[in-house]
């Protein structure tokens, strides 16, 4: 059994297939560079995804497809745990004793789930997406995470943990941390359609890391760029040109270049474009070297998961004997 020295991280995302630049800059990239100085369990969240979606058709696919471009992006099974939500059942169980702590009216309350209503417009909420932040708290406070990378509109969720952590402490005894949030500081990407929106496939306005080289050039020379400058000559406004943002996060070293050339007009949108698609190929080329590796064997994914899943559900199990103790519940 590995023993964990380092301050605990739990993170994960719901299996929703293959990822885009948007996930790596908000979450992935992030999670790659903490595994050097955090202990991390990786979580699947299937049953979040039920949430907003009953249908469990594309659940496996999807969360093999997600799984390896975890991988092909540097997650590091050996060290950080990667394990399906529904595979270790301590995650019901504590969300069910959670859910005697919390009101339905502080629930009503949190932002995301108000945001996520109104964005995926859902009619009638369901009793578990109402409840989501209360399952949150179960995945982060079952293997005692200390840490939570998040970006800003995530902030409401952790506040709920530590609300639940420090109720049931209270109440029973002390069992778990409060954790802290850390925040990313590239969080946002916008999509492909404007600074207004951020990436996301089913806006149909994202650049998968999956995807091929002329596929990313197709899709930037469709990108949306500053709506002053007409012509190439035009002086344009780098700080409102989506195309400009990728630059900045994906071609640092000719940034100012760039925005010199955009301003005083000597750079053209389709050349600007051109350069990004070109910065990005090439940032893109090694993770696809990697992502290959793994698609042509699944199987390995598969061991991978279940390695994650016997090592997580041993941490869970822990945890849960702690708490049957606390609670006097045998």
């Amino acid at each position: 059994m590995t023993t964990y020295t380092k301050k605990r991280i739990l993170s994960g995302m719901r299996p929703t297939g293959k990822l885009h630049l948007g996930h790596w800059t908000g979450a992935l990239e992030n999670w790659v560079r903490l595994q050097d100085t955090y202990s991390n369990f990786h979580l699947i969240a299937d049953y979040h995804a039920l949430t907003t979606n009953p249908d469990t058709s594309d659940l496996e696919r999807n969360t093999i497809d997600m799984v390896i471009d975890w991988l092909a992006g540097g997650i590091d099974p050996t060290r950080s745990p990667i394990f399906r939500q529904s595979q270790v059942k301590e995650h019901a169980e504590l969300f069910l004793l959670f859910s005697m702590l919390i009101t339905k009216a502080r629930l009503e309350r949190t932002p995301a789930v108000k945001d996520q209503v109104r964005d995926l417009h859902i009619e009638s909420i369901v009793y578990g997406h109402l409840g989501y932040p209360v399952l949150q708290a179960a995945d982060i406070l079952l293997y005692k995470g200390e840490v939570v990378p998040v970006g800003e509109d995530q902030l409401s969720h952790i506040e709920i943990t530590r609300e639940i952590a420090r109720r049931f402490n209270n109440q029973y005894g002390q069992v778990f941390p409060e954790p802290e949030p850390l925040l990313t500081s590239f969080a946002r990407l916008p999509g492909l359609d404007g600074m207004e929106r951020k990436m996301s496939k089913s806006l149909n306005n994202a650049i998968l890391l999956s995807d091929p080289p002329e596929t990313v050039d197709q899709k930037l020379r469709r990108a949306v760029t500053d709506p002053a400058k007409v012509r190439r000559n035009d002086p344009g406004h780098p700080d409102i040109c989506l195309v400009f943002k990728y630059h900045q996060k994906f071609n640092p070293t000719e940034i100012e270049d760039i925005r010199s050339g955009c301003e005083s007009g000597d750079l053209g949108c389709v050349d600007c474009k051109k350069r990004c698609a070109a910065t990005i190929n090439e940032f893109l080329s090694p993770f696809h070297e990697r992502r290959a590796m793994y698609v042509s064997d699944t199987g390995r994914v598969m061991d991978i998961l279940r390695d994650g899943e016997k090592r997580a559900a041993a941490e869970a199990r822990k945890t849960m004997d702690e708490v049957h103790r606390v609670m006097k519940l045998g």
